[in-house]
């Protein structure tokens, strides 16, 4: 009996089977650190623990999208061993913050599957779920993934496509269990710009660009535990159609978010994931741009220290984005498009704008 798993394929998935992902994470400072270190993120919630104590909180909160990425790890060897390409995301929520000493465990219930019309591959949708060691509910999304089959000639049985969301209802909207009565101090957090100075419509340039070197995404990658052979497997990769390994996409996620800071530079918390497409693949040696629009605005029911932005934000590679680039003349996204992501995020009113607790 083999001892070894070449993970699931296509035919291998089961509507409504409900997965359990193996190797718990407990998330520590020292991971936090290392994060900071791969993305240069400078959002004040995960730098200062003066911040962090300045809103209520006992220490400085991981960052939502080292959570996000370190249950994403967990699903790839029984979700995503053998994609082909991670499609899309949709209905993410971030419902708790994780502390430094929490616990994470990751299941995963398959809500679609669609053979594709080569009868090589075919589409698994699944709803992913983050809990604590409490079983507290922490963050859930959506994504569907492009999976090999084991045997083309293997019969599927009829297509289920999951009805997603578009996105979030803004009444679903609410600040994170926990968070204090949030404290902004424009001299620490680096941006005078609050919920009210932006504008439904507006478009802003975040105008730094990161490099991707090969050692960083590598390690990131392993940082999440993230399995998947086209990050890693230089044999198979070198003769792919990009001659390298694919940089995971949670990387250029990551990054993005880190230049975004950038214009927006007071976002404390990602509040929900509406959709999300990895347009183009990245390679070690790509330099990441980014630019962000705002969507739409919302309060939030019993705060008057914060609201919600709806924020579109699209990367690029090897391009800066003073015009804006996403869509060709066909409607097309443009080859040097790597995401196109739309999310809704914390920021604080005016209301909470005050002098907070300063570091000497």
């Amino acid at each position: 009996m083999s001892k070894f798993s070449e993970g699931r394929f296509f035919e291998d998935f089961q509507i409504g089977e409900v997965i359990s992902h193996a190797t718990p994470r407990t998330v520590t400072a020292a991971d936090a650190a290392l994060y900071l270190a791969l993305t240069g993120s400078r959002f004040t919630p995960h730098c200062a623990s003066t911040q962090a104590a300045a809103n209520g909180l006992e220490a400085m909160p991981i960052d939502e999208l080292l959570a996000f990425h370190l249950v994403f790890g967990k699903s790839v060897p029984d979700i995503s061993i053998n994609a082909v390409a991670n499609l899309g995301y949709a209905e993410g929520r971030f419902h708790r913050l994780v502390m430094p000493g929490d616990t994470l465990f990751a299941t995963s219930e398959v809500i679609g599957l669609k053979e594709t019309s080569s009868g090589k591959t075919g589409i698994v949708y699944v709803r992913t779920t983050g809990t604590d060691q409490l079983d507290r509910l922490v963050l859930e999304y959506c994504r569907w993934v492009l999976v090999d089959k084991r045997d083309p000639a293997t019969p599927v049985p009829a297509p289920v496509v999951p009805d997603l969301r578009a996105a979030v209802p803004a009444t679903e909207l609410a600040a994170p269990r926990g968070l204090g009565a949030l404290t902004l101090d424009p001299a620490m957090s680096g941006s005078p710009h609050c919920f009210e100075d932006y504008a439904i419509g507006e478009r802003i340039d975040h105008v730094d660009g990161m490099g991707i070197m090969e050692s960083e995404h590598r390690l990131a990658t392993r940082l999440y535990q993230n399995t998947a052979r086209v990050h890693f497997n230089d044999h198979v990769e070198r003769s792919g159609r990009l001659g390298a390994v694919i940089v995971y996409g949670g990387v250029v996620i990551s990054t993005a978010r880190a230049l975004s800071f950038n214009g927006l530079g007071n976002l404390w918390h990602i509040l929900a994931i509406n959709a999300g497409t990895h347009v183009n693949p990245a390679v070690a040696g790509d330099t990441v741009f980014a630019w962000s629009e705002v969507l739409d605005k919302a309060a939030l029911a019993d705060r008057e220290d914060c609201g919600a932005l709806r924020l579109r934000l699209v990367a690029t590679k090897n391009r800066p984005c003073h015009d804006f680039p996403r869509l060709g003349a066909d409607g097309r996204h443009l080859p040097d498009v790597l995401l196109d992501l739309d999310y809704w995020a914390l920021i604080p009113t005016r209301a909470a704008l005050r002098a907070g607790p300063r570091e000497r």
